[in-house]
């Protein structure tokens, strides 16, 4: 990135970061894009290698038009010192803001200590020279930092949302704990994987004796669009998917099913969101070898066009009775789930073999709701019960965040409001 802030002194003589860093690589691609809107209809259009804006409302990574890439991590605290986390946490946001604008991490030329070479530099490099990439930073809050083993660790306790439930267990799954859980997060969308990868990786050093990543996923091609107009994505499954996802510029669906109101409560969270995270193992193998009509049967719609079944084209209003009574696309549809409506954000992934010669490859699904109580829980107990994709999937990992609102300006800082 080819910009320096201007800050005050560097934070390598505050916290001694050192020359550890995390041993992360990605290839750099470009990309163009069509001008979109943000979610809240406020912001200019940004083209891929454009800067999305940092400060708002709402935290940006959410109703913002979705990316090419994903990096997504999950934090466990380490420190048990509430004043260490609030110094992270402003760090990080002063961090994430400085990214999300095409600048270096710290306090880069116009540091004191910046011709000091026996000192770490501030950021980690990759990114410089790159543009932005619309890169975004969204950030949220697990269940184990208000209680973790009986613990109130922060005097958070009390102030944990009703809603940020423990999720319960789900027919089918086979959830590995180390792919799962975690006390903050941090989802990193951008268009260029190498600016996604750089920006969790100077979040990870800068938290270095605070915080420790749990685990983290990489994501690639977007199977969810939060633009209408776009083209429709396509899953590791070769379907569409997400064709009636809630749009970015739908500020009364945004406000009906995904941004928590001040009646919900708590009142710091008013303006945010929930995040469900599923890691999602595609059986490919034996997807691969079904036939086109078992495959659209299972889905529901067409694989060509993507159109219900029944119907010409992918955008036509489905006939649920037309599908099998287990086809996905019928049981995942609000009408047969009481309105029930979420917003996707998720990814494709591979991560090489399973070592059995498979291939470790699947869905990394995101949702945001406004309650995942009405939300996820309710459409995944139906969908685990009687989805026929349930023959050719498993879920893996999952995980459940607290997202706070935005960050208002250049004073805020993520999760201020919590710890008020």
């Amino acid at each position: 990135m080819n910009e320096k802030t201007t800050a005050s002194p560097s934070r390598r003589t505050l916290l001694g970061w050192g020359g550890a860093g995390l041993a992360l690589g990605a290839a750099a691609a470009g990309g163009t894009a069509a001008a979109l809107r943000l979610g809240d209809g406020s912001q200019p259009a940004a083209s891929a290698g454009d800067a999305v804006p940092f400060h708002g409302a709402h935290q940006a990574g959410i109703a913002t038009p979705v990316q090419d890439r994903l990096h997504f991590a999950a934090f466990d605290v380490t420190t048990t010192d509430r004043a260490a986390l609030v110094a992270l946490l402003k760090e990080w946001t002063a961090a994430a803001a400085a990214m999300t604008a095409g600048r270096e991490v710290g306090d880069g030329e116009s540091s004191d200590y910046a011709d000091n070479a026996e000192l770490p530099p501030d950021d980690t490099g990759e990114a410089l020279g790159l543009k932005p990439s619309r890169l975004t930073l969204t950030f949220g809050v697990g269940p184990g930092l208000f209680e973790k083993d009986g613990k109130d660790r922060f005097g958070l306790k009390s102030r944990r949302p009703q809603a940020l439930i423990d999720l319960p267990a789900f027919p089918g799954d086979n959830l590995d704990p180390a792919r799962s859980g975690g006390d903050l997060c941090v989802q990193a969308c951008a268009d260029d994987p190498q600016v996604a990868v750089h920006a969790i990786r100077n979040l990870a050093r800068i938290g270095m004796g605070r915080v420790a990543i749990r685990w983290s996923q990489l994501g690639f091609g977007k199977t969810s669009s939060t633009t209408p107009d776009a083209q429709t994505p396509r899953n590791m499954m070769g379907f569409k998917d997400g064709t009636r996802n809630i749009a970015g510029t739908e500020t009364d669906r945004l406000d009906k099913h995904v941004w928590v109101s001040e009646k919900d409560g708590p009142d710091w969270l008013a303006g945010g969101s929930y995040l469900v995270a599923r890691r999602i193992r595609m059986h490919i193998e034996t997807w691969d070898r079904a036939s086109l009509k078992d495959q659209e049967d299972t889905f529901g719609r067409t694989k060509a066009e993507g159109a219900p079944q029944g119907k010409q084209r992918e955008h036509d209003e489905p006939n649920l009775k037309a599908m099998k009574d287990n086809a996905h696309v019928r049981l995942a549809h609000p009408d047969s789930n009481n309105g029930v409506t979420i917003l996707r954000r998720g990814y494709s992934f591979t991560d090489g073999t399973d070592g059995l010669g498979r291939l470790d490859a699947g869905l990394f699904f995101i949702a945001y709701q406004r309650d995942v109580r009405d939300g996820f829980v309710p459409l995944q107990r139906r969908l685990a019960a009687k989805d026929a994709l349930n023959e050719y999937i498993q879920h893996v990992g999952s995980a459940v965040f607290a997202v706070p609102p935005g960050v208002r300006d250049k004073d805020d800082w993520w999760g201020r409001a919590l710890f008020a």
